[in-house]
């Protein structure tokens, strides 16, 4: 699934490895401060560090027996910073770096029941909450299924991605097997490190504004021909596919190419407007699923889905 990440430590660390070395090595000043000596070690284990902005803060007692907490904050590009907490053995023999803060195990199995059930409790209010959100946005879309279907599928995704070609063949599983129970549309999130996805994404629009079943030719055929497709060509490649289809492709042009155009102006607000829609509900990566408000993050197996949808027929 692509989405967008904090730049954890090692990314930094690459990212400015490419910087002037300094001339000579340089030896830490006040070397016999613990804080410093530390660092000097951390230095050795890192060789990095010569090179970075890296502060060390203050140690002190922990609730551990035997350990000092304490971290360091390393500044990145841009003056991003990340801090980085460590537990310390108090005869400095030792350090160790924590990915998080510690977990608490003490629960009996009624505390973890009861939790799980909570829980679920919020999910189902926040799914509750998000569906006529989600029915308000599909309704006139193209759809996949039985249209009438009790049970709807959303998902926010990306031509380009290779994640979402993936979940195109998962989506014609879910179909094969419940298409007369459920609605699948689709709507649009390109994300920036993909070039051709969003005229991709204003292109299928436009063609949808004619013919839904277009649309779906554009949307099988973006998937099918990833490999196929640049910056370059996307918008001829859109009117290849589209070619028999029987719809006005002159005007097809002006939609998706022309950005001086008042067509083109609100297909790339309504592609807008489905993104922010996704970023409302939580949607940071693609492909990102809800089944009936229930939110399915990644490219998942046939297997994720039938919990959720046997659960929204349920209810309906």
């Amino acid at each position: 699934m692509h989405r967008f990440v904090t730049t954890p430590l090692v990314l930094i660390l690459a990212a400015l490895a490419c910087r002037p070395a300094p001339e000579g090595n340089v030896a830490p000043e006040n070397v016999g401060s613990r804080e410093a000596r530390i660092l000097a070690n951390l230095e050795l284990a890192f060789p990095q560090f010569a090179k970075l902005d890296v502060t060390m803060g203050e140690i002190r007692p922990s609730d551990y027996a035997g350990l000092d907490v304490g971290s360091y904050t390393i500044v990145g590009p841009q003056g991003r910073t990340r801090t980085q907490k460590f537990f310390v053995s108090v005869d400095d023999k030792r350090l160790y770096l924590l990915a998080r803060e510690p977990i608490d195990v003490s629960r009996s199995a009624g505390e973890i029941e009861a939790v799980l059930e909570e829980r679920a409790a919020e999910a189902a209010r926040v799914a509750a909450a998000r569906q006529p959100r989600l029915e308000d946005a599909v309704a006139g879309l193209p759809t996949r299924g039985n249209p009438s279907a009790p049970v709807l599928i959303v998902e926010f995704s990306d031509f380009q991605c290779p994640f979402c070609a993936r979940s195109a063949e998962t989506v014609e599983e879910i179909l094969g097997r419940y298409g007369d129970d459920v609605r699948f549309v689709f709507k649009h999130f390109p994300l920036e490190i993909h070039p051709w996805a969003r005229p991709a994404a204003i292109a299928a629009h436009c063609a949808a504004r004619q013919s839904h079943d277009a649309f779906w030719a554009l949307h099988d055929a973006y998937f099918e021909n990833q490999g196929q497709i640049t910056t370059a060509n996307v918008l001829d490649k859109s009117a290849e596919y589209l070619a028999g289809s029987g719809i006005d492709l002159e005007a097809l042009k002006v939609c998706a190419g022309d950005e001086d155009s008042s067509e083109y102006r609100a297909a790339a607000a309504r592609v807008e407007a489905d993104m922010e829609l996704g970023r409302e509900l939580g949607v940071s990566g693609t492909p990102a699923f809800f089944v009936d408000g229930e939110f399915l993050s990644g490219a998942q197996p046939l297997t994720a889905f039938e919990p959720l949808i046997a659960k929204a027929k349920g209810a309906s």
